[in-house]
């Protein structure tokens, strides 16, 4: 009986909830099989068998909470396996002369491999067959990259993406039917762990922090000029497209080094003060919001910037991301202007002291030179720590960002 434990699921993370068992009792499961799904506060994490067997005991239910080592389940050797181990061991320990009965045995545990019954789908993960099953996808349909051409959740990922465009929207007369007899029906669904997290957290920072939030608006005509200028050939030279979450990651940079105590936390009764820039980006997943973190941005080039924003957002989309991913971010940038956000006040993420909100681009009138002038605005929001950051540093931080953003030269000469 082999027994299987919660594994060691990063640093600060203690303990998870069993999300979703892919076996039950009595499954045959092979090697390397995913067994089961935990969730953490930040990511999820499958758990594979050690070895070929039977699923004898899940000691460890669906919803139940884990510390990192608590069996999970035991796992009872296949007694085919077995055999062909004892086979081998006496193989080991035959004399030289009795060759013809060890070669005997060798067909024997030769034909024992041959007759192992194998299920093709055992080789594939486990959530990339639920995700096909949810789909109507086949195994044929999707390209295995991991190893021996397994079919990975991420694979099966990019062949929605690929049909999205293709797809055609179901006939939703039968709903409209539905919703015209009306219906009182209501829905109790228990929350994930990393909702749960989530929430508490954001409770958390406005119970401990002094949240004050300072806004201001920037012309984004520059940007977009020079965006649009420059794009195809960006493109065609580095391989990504030109985003404007590069240019708000360099002004953030740029005003970060001007005013330290934005990019500063409490710890006691000390402030650090970091002498360095790891980026968070707040990204919405099905699962909820994740903030993966770009270290050093401030040592980045442009190109450099959205090739890590792109990696990170796909990662956080597919649930791939990894702990540290996630780890040590000093500031964050969120954008709701990507759901149409025209204005909103950001709430901190712990322990930073400052956090950024961009929100939709709207053509505004504006007076320019005493004339009035449609141009492209967006609001900006930061929200800052008050027991760390005044309220001189804090509107001084907008405006140097918003300065940058209305002429990205100054990034390249350092005003």
């Amino acid at each position: 009986m082999i027994q299987v434990r919660v594994p060691t699921l990063g640093e600060s993370v203690t303990e998870a909830t069993v999300a979703t068992w892919f076996k039950k009792i009595g499954d045959p499961i092979a090697i390397d099989e995913m067994m089961c799904e935990l969730e953490t506060d930040k990511v999820t994490v499958e758990v594979p068998s050690p070895i070929n067997g039977i699923l004898g005991k899940i000691i460890s239910g669906e919803g139940t909470t884990v510390a990192i080592g608590a069996l999970l389940a035991e796992i009872t050797e296949d007694a085919l396996v077995q055999q062909t181990k004892t086979r081998n061991e006496q193989e080991i320990i035959k004399p030289p002369e009795q060759s013809t009965s060890s070669a005997i045995d060798n067909v024997s545990v030769e034909n024992l491999d041959i007759q192992t019954p194998v299920d093709d789908s055992l080789k594939n993960a486990p959530s990339a067959i639920k995700l096909m099953a949810e789909n109507s996808l086949l195994v044929g349909d999707v390209e295995g990259t991991g190893r021996d051409g397994r079919v990975m959740k991420e694979d099966v990922v990019t062949v929605l993406n690929n049909s999205a465009a293709t797809t055609v929207l179901p006939d939703m007369s039968s709903s409209t039917q539905v919703e015209s007899q009306g219906s009182n029906t209501e829905e109790r669904v228990k929350m994930t762990r990393l909702r749960k997290t989530i929430a508490e957290r954001l409770k958390k920072s406005q119970n401990t922090s002094a949240m004050l939030t300072t806004y201001n608006e920037v012309d984004m005509t520059e940007v977009m000029d020079l965006r649009t200028k420059y794009k195809s050939s960006f493109e065609t030279k580095h391989g990504v497209k030109l985003g404007f979450m590069s240019f708000f990651v360099k002004a953030c940079c740029h005003a970060l080094f001007e005013i330290p105590e934005v990019n500063s936390e409490i710890d006691g009764e000390y402030i650090i003060y970091k002498k360095y820039v790891n980026m968070g980006i707040a990204t919405g997943t099905p699962s909820g919001l994740v903030v993966p973190v770009i270290n050093n941005a401030e040592t980045l080039s442009f190109a450099e910037l959205e090739k890590k924003i792109s990696e990170k957002s796909n990662k956080a989309r597919e649930g791939l991301l990894l702990i540290e991913d996630m780890q040590g971010g000093s500031f964050t940038i969120s954008n709701g202007g990507v759901y149409g956000s025209l204005m909103s006040s950001p709430i901190l993420n712990p322990p930073q002291s400052g956090i950024l909100g961009m929100h939709k681009i709207q053509d505004r009138p504006v007076v320019i030179d005493g004339k009035i002038e449609i141009r492209p605005m967006m609001y900006l929001a930061l929200t800052y720590d008050h027991r760390v950051v005044d309220g001189k540093g804090a509107v001084t931080f907008l405006v140097r960002v918003k300065d940058a953003l209305e002429d990205p030269r100054r990034l390249l000469i350092d005003l």
